[in-house]
């Protein structure tokens, strides 16, 4: 019922996952990444701690396939999951259980992984990966976005739209971008529409957080007032 990507952009270091279903609120379990370290997406008959203790895992220097092998051999229903990581690395491993509805796969590529179940077809997989191969071009987050369109136009879930998420983290442990769309329609196409507001809004509020690099309480008035200027401007 979901098909999603994990990839990690070459230029930035940045690892994102995107998602969409027909089905509520796939942001809330489905994409969990560690920041510098890798990101995993649990899918089909959703099993949440694939997640949470797989990326407790990936944080020890695990590799993929024996985080993988871990979490599936102490699940009773890893027949009916789908499960795939990637690390910043670049090492992949994807699970797909006997159980799991037709279509449903997995396809590794150089530095991004794909997978889905309840499909119109092996296509969304594939036209996933050539947009995200061929828009190498296009920053991260449309990257991604731009792939994850492609596999809807090839029938993504073959039930239809109504959530979508696309979550990126760079080296913090908050988001560089969190975006979820519950219950829309068209879901991607709302997706767009925040990413353009990101730009505009967030990109330049986050530039003033507390970062490692730049604790709490050291922060540049100017940049501050940029933000402030840049938000006043898109308002009007």
């Amino acid at each position: 019922m979901t098909w999603s990507i994990i990839a990690k952009d070459t230029a930035t270091g940045q690892i994102g996952i995107a998602v969409a279903t027909k089905f509520f609120a796939v942001g809330a379990l489905v994409p969990h990444i560690a920041p510098g370290i890798g990101g995993i997406a649990t899918q089909a008959l959703v099993n949440p701690y694939y997640g949470i203790d797989g990326l407790k895992l990936l944080r020890q220097g695990k590799p993929p396939q024996d985080i993988l092998n871990f979490l599936i051999a102490a699940d009773s229903g890893a027949e009916t999951r789908q499960l795939h990581i990637l690390d910043a690395s670049g090492r992949i491993a994807a699970h797909t259980g006997r159980e799991c509805i037709d279509w449903c796969g997995a396809l590794a590529g150089d530095g991004f992984s794909i997978a889905g179940n309840m499909l119109a077809g092996p296509r969304v997989l594939d036209d996933t990966a050539a947009s995200f191969v061929a828009s190498a071009s296009l920053p991260f987050p449309r990257r991604l976005l731009a792939a994850m369109r492609a596999g809807e136009a090839a029938g993504g879930d073959k039930r239809g739209k109504q959530s979508a998420a696309l979550l990126i983290h760079d080296t913090e442990e908050w988001p560089a971008l969190d975006l979820r769309v519950d219950d829309h329609p068209d879901p991607l196409t709302e997706l767009e529409r925040l990413e353009r507001v990101s730009r505009e809004r967030w990109a330049h509020f986050r530039s003033f957080l507390p970062s490692r690099a730049r604790p709490a309480g050291i922060t540049d008035r100017a940049v501050i007032d940029a933000s402030v200027e840049a938000a006043r401007v898109s308002e009007q």
